[in-house]
């Protein structure tokens, strides 16, 4: 029997539509309109599509945006002067620096002087500490996401093995220390692990955020496992694949995430959320 799949954009659409009333009620009651600001600095075609689709999602879920655009040529005293300000503007709850960043900028600078109170990326270390901490103020929108579709597999969390396949600071590692927190047993597996497909073999949960194309192969999946594929991949034909084999696995899994149309569009609803619940933190003093 084939897996049921995860259909991350009607998931995503339901959860903005949520936030949408959210908004409206807080609106009403406070006053407050939750504001993004969007940064993007350079013409890359593949950040500037991403932007455009975070945009599109802020303005049909009712959030104000902030959008600026910086020439590639842009310094990093010039972006850093852009975050204080942002920092200091009382419309805006949650700032989104959209990587990657031209070479001449320093990025673990610029998302460090971005406020914890309006990291709504959740890339700041003293989110990432409180993350680990188990006490989080913000979680990283990408392992946010996965959790929710994990969740609605309707599966327990607690006691299950949990392999995450990738060990990046912005996926892989705050996956594993959410997995964790719920109790599950969790693997994290990389390009140096030894009978990676053995190890894959005994997950209940497989994240995959490897950045390899349809890396995970049928035969590397539990039967009836949870499978969710984080990864992105452009094949030499133009088609968008992720890491894990799709067709095959999809026989062999009991739930999985397509890509595209997966983990993509609930990354960006996650984003909605962090900035909803920033506002409501700041208007609630």
């Amino acid at each position: 029997m084939s897996a049921q799949v995860i259909d991350g954009k009607a998931f995503a659409q339901e959860i903005r539509q949520g936030i949408a009333q959210d908004i409206e009620a807080l609106v009403g009651q406070t006053g407050v309109r939750p504001g993004l600001a969007v940064v993007l600095v350079g013409d890359d075609p593949a950040s500037a599509v991403y932007v455009r689709n975070k945009k599109k999602a802020c303005d049909t879920a009712g959030l104000y945006v902030d959008d600026h655009t910086l020439p590639a040529t842009a310094t990093q005293e010039e972006l850093l002067k852009l975050i204080d300000q942002l920092n200091a503007d009382p419309r805006i709850h949650g700032i989104l620096v959209q990587l990657p960043l031209p070479s001449q900028i320093d990025s673990p600078t610029v998302l460090n002087a971005v406020s914890p109170d309006k990291d709504a990326d959740g890339f700041h270390p003293y989110n990432i500490g409180r993350l680990v901490t188990g006490d989080p103020l913000f979680v990283p929108c990408t392992p946010k996401g996965v959790m929710r579709m994990i969740e609605s597999a309707g599966q327990t969390i607690e006691g299950k093995r949990a392999m995450v396949l990738g060990r990046s600071n912005i996926v892989g590692k705050p996956v594993a220390m959410l997995l964790m927190h719920r109790h599950a047993t969790v693997t994290i597996c990389h390009s140096r692990t030894k009978d990676l497909p053995g190890m894959c073999r005994e997950a209940d949960i497989l994240v995959a955020a490897i950045g390899k194309a349809q890396f995970v192969k049928a035969d590397m999946v539990k039967p009836g496992a949870v499978v969710i594929d984080v990864g992105i991949n452009r094949l030499d034909d133009g088609r968008l694949v992720g890491d894990v084999d799709f067709e095959p696995v999809k026989e062999k899994a009991g739930w999985i995430s397509p890509v595209p149309g997966g983990v993509g569009p609930m990354t960006i609803a996650m984003l909605l959320v962090n900035t909803l619940e920033a506002a409501k933190r700041a208007a609630n003093g």
